[in-house]
């Protein structure tokens, strides 16, 4: 009896032993969710099979010495880790598109977005852009950035969560980076073209970035329903500023997301650029200096500039979960509470009933820990400190340095001469000249408001100190006092240009353009002045008194040319009225003296001819009620129209209305971005 007890208090035991070992063995195992629903990851990242589709966006600079090798091993490196990622670039330089024609339908340029005049990328139109593009997750990362295998799980891992999230990362900043990609784009080789075994080899001695708050940053975020934030994006410049951090504060403020830092899961690099920087500490060009600045924020409350949530909640970015690799599986942390959470699919708010470290694990889970603290600083950011600068900006361009830069081959500009109320129209006019392509136009500011408005939306805008003062916002119209001192402005400043030795087309921004005038204005020759025709009637002369239109006309910059200007410079210095009857008086006689014709004039000192455009293809606002048409665009197309002026029409806001609603409107005064026809790329 005795032996039979002990056998079975032996067996008891052993049972006993059996389960606390099993019990031990179930907690060494990973979370069943990674056994199930994580596929077996290959060298590359993820098998492709059943896997997110992933569109990485970055806008790179012109590939050109020795920023061209480096973004084209970044571009490489992120198309190396699977094919179910494709690469969209984000600029408008032919260096791009060539680079990206050796990958085929994987690497994309998208020009379709706002650029400054100097061909810097909007921020805000390249995150409205991404969102037409068809994706499972989406990643912004900087153009120089190496990417690794561990973006892929990570990001694998962080598309398990049952709702929406944004990620973000810090990229390690290297002074040397002796490593290349086989011709394949598959193994990593050192310098001397022996195979590289292990991501781990790369990492290893590489530093990371000390200053976290001007760190650059990778995001991602999933495709889900809900947004990045509530906030308006302000028109950042990329690459310029705080965008990425802005972004983050909003995302965390607005609670839409779950915002989580993966910066120790994912391995990412991109050079210290010492070239550029040498370049931009000895001075740099003109246009270097500009580019150089952030200019997406003015402190100047009468600017009306405060968009979205400029004033920043003062997120508390210590709080932001961690996304940790640690004993080979992937966890939420908490470093403040010294809590973590395993990976499992499940909603994140759940995240908030982290667990206690267990003793077990304590050490191992302790050291990845210790890890983290370097980090505590990545988000916890003052953003308001970033963005204390000056009351105004100083813009480094004046005329006598942007004609240069933006005349085209015939040395011609396009002038626009713009106030603050008209701010509005003008980027709409921009816009529409931009969807034509015509980069040759500069804008003449006559207040500090719209010059201040016009580098904030990157335009090659200069300041007219000689323009009136206190111009009135809503009440400048045609037949004001403020308006007849304000288009006195304009033949003043046409003819300093055309003393500069540039043609100048002046267009005011209620003009829309339907295509390019100016291969048809050139056709008539020097010492011709075309201008539009303000006559409303439809038959009989177009020359009669009175109705040139100043607010549309080219002049060459010839002596016959620059003589007649000085004369109506001069005559609409000494008048009471508005420049336009300077021009007709001057030009053509008072009562039409110097008449030629049905359409022209003769300057008689000055031999200029004065040729008064054809109404069908450079109608008036008056003419044959083209703006009450139901379909204005067609009827003008119908016509053969070049431009339709929108004048013949009292007040700013009765003008404002009958442009937009006539669908003759490019631009978006809600995101502060052109308008564009999109197809949904495939």
């Amino acid at each position: 009896m005795k032996a039979v007890r002990v056998g079975l208090w032996s067996i008891w035991l052993s049972g006993l032993a059996l389960i606390g070992l099993s019990f031990y063995s179930t907690q060494r195992l990973p979370p069943i969710i990674d056994q199930i629903k994580k596929p077996a990851l290959s060298q590359k990242g993820f098998l492709d099979l059943g896997n997110p589709k992933i569109t990485i966006f970055s806008a790179p600079s012109p590939f050109i010495s020795s920023i061209a090798a480096r973004q084209s091993l970044a571009v490489r490196s992120w198309l190396a880790l699977s094919s179910q990622i494709t690469v969209v670039l984000f600029s408008q330089h032919p260096s791009v598109f060539s680079f990206a024609e050796a990958f085929g339908s994987r690497v994309l340029v998208e020009p379709r977005i706002d650029f400054t005049f100097l061909g810097t990328p909007f921020f805000h139109s390249m995150m409205a852009r991404s969102s037409s593009f068809r994706s499972d997750i989406s990643v912004l990362v900087h153009p120089e950035a190496v990417l690794f295998p561990d973006l892929i799980s990570t990001l694998y891992y962080a598309y398990e969560l049952d709702n929406d999230w944004l990620l973000v990362a810090l990229l390690r900043n290297v002074s040397r980076f002796p490593f290349y990609l086989d011709e394949a784009g598959k193994q990593w080789r050192r310098e001397d073209g022996k195979e590289i075994r292990s991501q781990e080899e790369i990492i290893l001695g590489q530093t990371r970035q000390q200053n976290p708050c001007k760190a650059k940053k990778l995001m991602a975020w999933n495709s889900g329903d809900l947004p990045l934030h509530s906030g308006v994006l302000p028109p950042f410049l990329y690459g310029k500023g705080v965008h990425d951090n802005w972004v983050i504060n909003e995302a965390v403020s607005s609670s839409f997301r779950f915002v989580f830092d993966a910066s120790l899961s994912i391995s990412s690099f991109y050079m210290d650029d010492r070239e550029r920087k040498s370049n931009e500490a000895f001075g740099g060009s003109s246009s270097s200096a500009y580019e150089n600045k952030s200019w997406e924020y003015v402190g100047n409350s009468k600017l009306g500039m405060v968009y979205g949530s400029l004033f920043y909640q003062n997120a508390n970015y210590s709080d932001l979960v961690k996304l940790l690799k640690c004993d080979g599986q992937h966890m939420f942390v908490d470093t403040p509470e010294n809590t973590f959470r395993p990976f499992s699919h499940q909603r994140a708010p759940s995240l908030g009933k982290r667990r206690n470290l267990r003793s077990w694990r304590k050490k191992k889970i302790s050291a990845c820990l210790d890890a983290l603290k370097s980090l505590n600083g990545i988000l916890n950011c003052s953003l308001m400190n970033q963005l204390k600068l000056s009351e105004s900006l100083v813009f480094h361009f004046s005329l006598e340095s942007l004609l240069p830069l933006m005349a085209d081959r015939n040395k011609t500009i396009v002038l626009a001469v713009a106030g603050y109320s008209y701010k509005d129209m003008l980027m709409s006019w921009v816009c529409r000249l931009r969807h034509l392509q015509i980069t040759n136009f500069i804008v003449s500011a006559i207040d500090e408001e719209t010059y201040q408005f016009s580098i904030l939306q990157g335009l090659p805008v200069f300041r007219d100190v000689l323009a009136p003062s206190e111009i009135s916002f809503n009440d400048c119209h045609f037949g004001t006092e403020c308006f007849q001192r304000v288009t006195k402005v304009k033949s003043r400043m046409v003819l300093k240009i055309l003393k500069m030795g540039y043609n100048v087309l002046l267009s005011d921004v209620d003009v829309y353009w339907f295509k390019n005038p100016l291969p048809f204005l050139y056709s008539f020759g020097s010492a011709v002045l075309t201008a539009q025709s303000d006559e409303y009637k439809e038959t009989g002369p177009i020359n009669l008194p009175r109705r040139l239109n100043s607010g549309f006309y080219f002049a060459l910059s010839d002596g016959s040319t620059i003589a007649a200007m000085e004369k109506v410079v001069k005559h609409a210095a000494n008048s009471g009225m508005s420049e336009q009857p300077s021009f007709y008086d001057t030009l053509c006689g008072e009562n039409g003296t110097t008449r030629l014709g049905d359409n022209r004039c003769i300057e008689p000192e000055t031999n200029l001819t004065v040729y008064f455009l054809d109404r069908n293809l450079f109608p008036n606002g008056a003419y044959q009620d083209l703006w009450q048409s139901k379909n204005v665009r067609a009827a003008c197309a119908k016509k053969g129209c070049y431009v339709l002026h929108n004048n013949w029409i009292s007040g700013r806001q009765n003008k404002l209305e009958r442009q937009i609603s006539s669908g003759l409107w490019e631009y978006d005064m809600s995101t502060r971005m052109c308008q564009q026809s999109w197809d949904s790329p495939k």
